[in-house]
């Protein structure tokens, strides 16, 4: 199976941007489908974004789109998370997650493996 870490978060100001990592280690991560998700205190956990194996397929939740982008380095391993124009309300505990798959989507019950999480605060 594959084991998830993720890397990046941070303490941030309104307006600032943020790159998380997540990386892969114990199967080659370009059979997986990839995802991003968040949980902020006392919420259920959020999809933010998913990519498809190849990376040519990408979604987004509407709260983020046009300020986050999702993408992947299969040769490293890697997947990423670009988010810029950051807000307060995207703080949160941010997720990788992953499926043997070509794509899973927005639904976090499609996702086998997830990683331990990152904290994203942003002040206003």
């Amino acid at each position: 199976q594959v084991q998830l870490v993720e890397s990046g978060g941070g303490l941030v100001q309104a307006g600032d941007s943020l790159r998380l990592s997540c990386a892969a280690s114990g199967r080659t991560l370009s059979n997986y489908a990839m995802g991003w998700f968040r949980q902020a205190p006392g919420k259920e956990r959020l999809f933010v974004a998913a990519i498809s194996r190849g990376g040519g397929m990408t979604d987004y939740a509407v709260s983020v789109k046009g300020r986050f982008t999702i993408s992947r380095d299969n040769a490293k391993n890697t997947l990423y998370l670009q988010m810029n124009s950051l807000k307060p309300e995207d703080t949160a505990v941010y997720y990788c997650a992953a499926r043997n798959t070509v794509y899973s989507g927005s639904r976090s019950d499609a996702y086998d493996y997830w990683g331990q999480g990152t904290q994203v605060t942003v002040s206003s």
